[in-house]
């Protein structure tokens, strides 16, 4: 999540560069001097001695000496417990300033021409860098001030928290106020302080806030784990008369064929991971590896004619498709270890990022069932879809274009070291790529000519760091959801980014983008949903599944296969409050499972 700080940095030197060369001249920004002039002709004695203290509290020296501080008090004061905490506050701080001398060193702006109170530094005036870092600091301390247990005098920390917040506000009023900056100068540093702290919130804060009640261990007692009701999702080869709920594994000598990746589940993890079967009662553990030639590590034939009541897919999402498209419709269920590049679909479920710690989540509490995509690309052969059918199961997503490109542009190497974060360096390599004419039809309706940069199906909509791609897509819904990416231009760009930000401000719930459909972000983002979506390229494009390149073609058709998958999810619990439930019996006054039954919080 922090390699989106260097996007950040771009994307705040795009809007400078606009607003010192297409936009000057235009409203507002050429009536930005009017603004400064004005408050320099009524300036008095009392409010120029209060906005000096204001950026004095702002400037370089107060903000260091004021972050020290409270990175000494939250360290040594809490003897160790709230490291994380004084980790976000100084690396927001750090990064803020960071960003700000990066864009400096591209946007050349001049201050305003009227009397400046301060001495100007040899900086551009677009960001402002006391906005910025005011934002960064003070905004961190009411994060940490929000994400507390609440106390018994709420008001005194709501009132701590408003003051927090208003400190950057009358910062930036404060040096339009002593003419060292325009409107859009300090707007700027409020937008760059406010990213900042959002992307550093993401990586560091909010997992380890989520997941501070942490399961129960093995050696807790089972009365006390707090099971959720569930409801057994439809599968496309049972009625919802005759599913059942799958019971917790109790006693021992039951079957589990464990797929490992050999590069994502190290010896290590592999013994932690028989020893959480052993807990759950798999004694019996049949292992397999993948290779290049077989994402599944042989699957089919580990389960053929034999009693298997687990698989556990010890990968990332590609060797998780490979294993979903052999057990979809068969009932065996699926545990997932997260230990690949993305684990997307670990995320979108919401669990545990520590592999082991998922896989004991999972078989923690009960199953579900989830909808599988099937997508027809013809015959690539190799490891992706089968030779012989041209077809091929994903659970998380398939995409072409742009996606693919930047998928199959990061090397094997590249994820290793880096993780998801080679695909953000692949993806900066491909944003020149040309643009795809194709033609869309929806369940099989009249065609929709279009052009895009990238084409994504998703049966879950989640990125990394919570970036919601796809708002209304969720695993049982019996649809997939289509985003075409066209954005032109940097404006375009801009207005895509603001758009996905938006749908990570705090606050936001799922239910508030369902159902949003067609264009938006002016055009540069289009949404659609069908059972059945069928997409021809003018030109053979890059495509791929779940972040397996499955080779160029001219023709990309999906549909949804509801309820495919049986898989294991965890409970719902204080520390995963927002998980997705799971499966359990209707009663009989119930009509059965609906789509919205499985909450993605």
């Amino acid at each position: 999540m922090l390699l989106l700080l260097p996007v950040q940095a771009v994307l705040m030197a795009g809007i400078g560069l606009m607003v010192t060369g297409p936009l000057a001249h235009r409203w507002p920004v050429a009536a930005e001097e009017g603004v400064n002039r004005g408050l320099a002709a009524h300036r008095t004695g009392p409010l120029t001695a209060f906005t000096e203290w204001l950026s004095l509290l702002a400037g370089t020296q107060s903000v260091i000496a004021l972050t020290l501080l409270a990175l000494v008090a939250l360290t040594a004061f809490s003897r160790g417990r709230r490291l994380r905490e004084a980790a976000f506050l100084g690396v927001a701080v750090a990064a803020q300033s960071a960003v700000f001398l990066l864009v400096t060193m591209v946007v050349e702006r001049s201050r305003p021409h009227v009397p400046h109170l301060d001495a100007a530094p040899p900086t551009s005036s677009f960001p402002s860098g006391h906005v910025g870092a005011s934002v960064a600091l003070f905004g961190g301390l009411a994060v940490l001030a929000v994400l507390r247990p609440p106390g018994a005098r709420r008001w005194v920390r709501y009132a701590v928290v408003t003051a927090l917040l208003l400190l950057p506000l009358a910062v930036a009023f404060s040096r339009l106020y002593r003419g060292m900056h325009h409107p859009s100068d300090v707007v700027g540093g409020l937008l760059n302080g406010a990213c900042t702290l959002l992307v550093v919130a993401h990586a560091l804060l909010l997992p380890w806030h989520r997941a501070r009640r942490p399961l129960p261990g093995p050696g807790a007692d089972a009365g006390a784990r707090a099971v959720p009701e569930y409801r057994l999702l439809p599968s496309a080869r049972t009625d919802h008369h005759t599913a059942r709920a799958v019971p917790r594994p109790e006693g021992t000598g039951r079957r589990a064929v464990v797929v490992r990746h050999p590069h994502g589940c190290g010896p290590e993890l592999a013994e932690r991971v028989r020893s959480v079967l052993r807990r759950h009662g798999y004694a019996d553990q049949a292992w397999t590896r993948t290779t290049a030639e077989d994402a599944a590590g042989g699957l089919a034939g580990r389960i053929a004619g034999e009693d298997t009541d687990l698989v556990v897919v010890c990968g990332g999402d590609g060797t998780v498709r490979a294993c979903a498209d052999v057990l979809a419709g068969t009932g065996i269920p699926l545990a997932v270890v997260p230990c690949g590049t993305g684990n997307l679909l670990a995320r979108n479920l919401r669990m545990p990022a520590d592999p082991a710690g998922a896989l004991e989540a999972a078989l923690s509490g009960e199953t579900a069932r989830i909808d599988v995509g099937r997508v027809d690309v013809g015959r690539v052969g190799g490891a992706g879809p089968d030779p012989e059918s041209g077809s091929a199961r994903f659970t998380v997503m398939a995409g072409a274009g742009f996606d693919a490109a930047m998928v199959g542009g990061a090397s094997a190497r590249a994820k290793e070291r880096l993780g998801w974060a080679a695909y953000v360096l692949s993806a900066a390599r491909h944003l020149r790529d040309p643009r795809m004419r194709l033609s869309i039809r929806l369940d099989g309706g009249p065609p929709r000519e279009r052009r895009a940069r990238m084409v994504v199906i998703g049966n879950v909509g989640t990125l990394q760091g919570g970036l919601p791609l796809l708002p209304g897509a969720r695993p049982d819904s019996g649809l997939l959801e289509v985003a075409l990416l066209d954005p032109r231009g940097v404006r375009g760009w801009l207005a895509a980014a603001a758009h996905l930000g938006a749908r990570m401000l705090p606050g936001r719930t799922a239910g508030e983008t369902r159902g949003e459909y067609g264009a938006v972000a002016g055009g540069a983002l289009e949404y659609f949903s069908a059972a059945h979506v069928d997409i021809r390229f003018a030109r053979p494009q890059p495509r791929e599944l779940d972040g397996d390149v499955i080779g160029s073609g001219t023709r990309l058709t999906a549909e949804v296969e509801p309820g495919a998958l049986r898989i294991w999810l965890p409970p719902r619990t204080a520390g995963n409050a927002d998980a997705p439930s799971g499966a359990r019996t209707p009663s009989a006054a119930e009509p059965g499972p609906r789509a919205h039954d499985f909450d993605r919080g």
